[in-house]
């Protein structure tokens, strides 16, 4: 085995890591969103997703063409949720339509919970394998020491 396929297992933890705190931060943004009934681009705030393209690669059969071949996460983009915004009746707001209704963003509290506690555990996850591949290369030089 190469040094080079060695140190890959530190690039996909890493690029994991990497995938799952902007995850975190969209989700910390989709929460801070909540009940933003204004954007600029006009009308209610819409949810967030990020997207990595292991999933991208999932849906058309393409994941580990070459399974020799060790890779990373990569996110592909953040897209908006396209699903339907409930209408809440508030005819005081100033976003009221003529009938007092106001459309609120696509944003859910727990759906969103979920997803951040997803993502931290994803990101866990990731840190403790870099944790244990530095204690098997810590332990194998020592090892590695006491042969020589």
């Amino acid at each position: 085995m190469s040094l080079g396929n060695i140190l890959s297992v530190t690039d996909i933890s890493a690029s994991g890591m990497a995938a799952e705190r902007l995850r975190m931060e969209v989700v910390a943004n989709n929460i801070a969103n909540s009940r933003s009934t204004r954007t600029l681009e006009g009308g209610p705030f819409r949810r967030q997703q990020v997207i990595f393209s292991t999933a991208f690669d999932n849906a058309f059969g393409l994941a580990f063409p070459n399974a020799d071949q060790l890779h990373g996460v990569q996110v592909i983009g953040i897209e908006a949720d396209e699903s339907e915004l409930p209408r809440i009746y508030q005819p005081g707001h100033p976003d009221s339509d003529g009938d007092g209704f106001v459309t609120m963003p696509n944003v859910q509290l727990p759906n969103e919970m979920v997803d951040l506690i997803t993502a931290s555990r994803a990101y866990e996850a990731n840190l403790k394998v870099l944790r244990t591949f530095r204690e098997m290369t810590e332990q194998a030089l020592s090892l590695l020491r006491a042969i020589a």
